[in-house]
């Protein structure tokens, strides 16, 4: 019995000693440096745990032919408005968006266009009626595209909708994420289907997750289109604002009209090939009379080449002048994000964060407080909006250039999700952002730099574990 002890304990140190040596060789050449050093202290404590988590959840891969089709939409795209040269925007000069656009471009596939009617839609209720209504008018086609759909009035209404819109002939596709929108397809999928709605998941969970990619890559995408005509973007998803208990939402939603809608559109035909391999048409639009916003649509996510998101929103904090505002309800940045915005303050640029008072991800609250001393520090602003869960992510630069979408300023949207983003190159745009931060700012308590460091030492040690923790993806 002892002689069986022992080398029972001689195995199971060897078999330690071989998983970390292992790791120590293996994940720094596949994982960004944060996370590795993230993943390597968690596997020297718990090797034998640590190393199945990170086999399920280190690496953001996709399956090969995920990316293949991702690369084929991305070709489809670009060679499609080679045609539309008339509908391009160009900057004029040599200022910041003459910068943005090549990037922008380059990295989502997109060329700015001109000739689009974008209205920023602060109001929960209003924004979601607009979108039923919209449904309603449809004549031809409805495309959702959207990460959460809850099983509560919002989405009765919006199923409702869909199923009066596909009585009259009109052509309706629904894709929805397999996790975020679990309860939404559980509840309205078999129905919908039976009205003549085509439903499919994205990034479907279970046996079949080996063929999508890693368990927790999630499309958090939220996107309507409807008929050539009008589209919506930002971060609202098909649920009451209530969906969470104790965190009702305060969201910005971009209403579209003009050639973006077809971009959109693309976006919605790309995940609809990229999950069934059904081919989607995609119409041109033609520019809005009597408005003439420029914008430039960037979806990105672990299907493309590059960090599509986060080089687009570093690039921005860079070029920013003189005011820089993010708003975001998860912030926790890389290095290189948490650099930009430091340079930015401490080369004299007006830099705002505002972010939500309230949480409904205690762990990212957490982490995310551990940026605030050094941010503090460099001069940016922090402000926490008290009255509703802030989960609006849009920012503005200088007064000339704004972004809206589902982009939060944190590593999952950065690297796991596939987001959208629409950059919107107007001055009208920004002034009415400008508005919507005010209003944030009218509700939020500044955070001061001497009163944060009087935290007691124990904050500072959970907000240092949970940043640690983050970084594990």
């Amino acid at each position: 019995m002892t002689d069986f002890t022992w080398s029972l304990s001689t195995w199971l140190l060897v078999v330690d000693w071989v998983v970390r040596l292992a790791s120590l060789l293996w994940i720094p050449a596949r994982t960004n440096p944060a996370a590795a050093r993230s993943w390597l202290l968690l596997i020297a404590f718990v090797p034998l745990l640590g190393l199945p988590l990170y086999l399920l959840f280190g690496h953001p891969w996709l399956s090969r032919e995920r990316i293949r089709r991702q690369a084929l939409a991305s070709q489809v795209i670009r060679e499609q408005q080679a045609p539309l040269r008339h509908l391009r925007w160009t900057p004029g000069g040599d200022g910041a968006d003459a910068e943005m656009v090549p990037l922008v471009e380059q990295l989502g596939d997109f060329m700015p266009t001109h000739g689009n009617a974008i209205e920023l839609l602060d109001d929960y209720d209003a924004s979601l009626r607009a979108l039923i209504d919209d449904i309603d008018r449809a004549r031809q086609r409805v495309h959702l595209l959207y990460y959460l759909m809850f099983d509560d009035a919002v989405g009765d209404a919006i199923a409702a909708a869909l199923k009066r819109a596909a009585a009259r002939g009109v052509q309706c596709r629904l894709l929805l994420d397999a996790v975020g929108a679990k309860r939404g397809l559980r509840r309205y999928a078999a129905e919908l289907r039976l009205a003549g709605v085509q439903v499919h998941d994205l990034l479907p969970g279970g046996l079949r997750w080996r063929r999508s990619g890693r368990m927790d890559l999630r499309n958090h995408r939220k996107v309507a289109v409807i008929d050539n005509d009008a589209a919506y973007v930002g971060s609202q998803n098909l649920a009451t604002a209530e969906f969470v208990p104790g965190f009702p939402n305060r969201e910005l939603v971009a209403r579209v009209r003009g050639p973006a809608v077809a971009h959109l559109e693309a976006v919605f035909a790309s995940d609809w090939f990229i999950e069934t391999g059904e081919r989607l048409e995609v119409a041109p639009t033609a520019p809005v009379q009597h408005a003439d916003v420029a914008a430039q649509l960037l979806p990105s996510g672990p299907a493309y080449p590059f960090a599509n998101a986060r080089d687009t929103v570093n690039a921005l904090i860079h070029l920013a002048k003189r005011r820089l505002v993010l708003v975001t309800p998860y912030f926790v940045p890389d290095d290189a994000t948490l650099s930009a915005l430091r340079i930015a303050a401490l080369s004299g640029v007006e830099t705002q964060l505002i972010l939500s008072a309230s949480n409904n991800q205690r762990l990212t609250a957490w982490a995310q407080e551990s940026y605030f001393e050094e941010l503090l520090a460099s001069g940016v602003k922090i402000a926490l909006y008290r009255p509703r869960f802030l989960h609006a992510k849009h920012l503005s630069v200088d007064d000339g250039m704004a972004l809206v979408g589902s982009i939060n300023l944190d590593i999952r949207s950065f690297a796991l999700n596939a987001e959208i983003g629409l950059l919107c190159y107007d001055r009208g745009v920004v002034a009415r952002m400008r508005e919507i931060e005010a209003s944030y700012l009218a509700d939020a308590d500044s955070v001061s730099l001497a009163a944060w460091k009087d935290r007691p030492a124990w904050r500072r040690s959970r907000e240092g574990f949970a940043r640690l923790m983050d970084f594990l993806m």
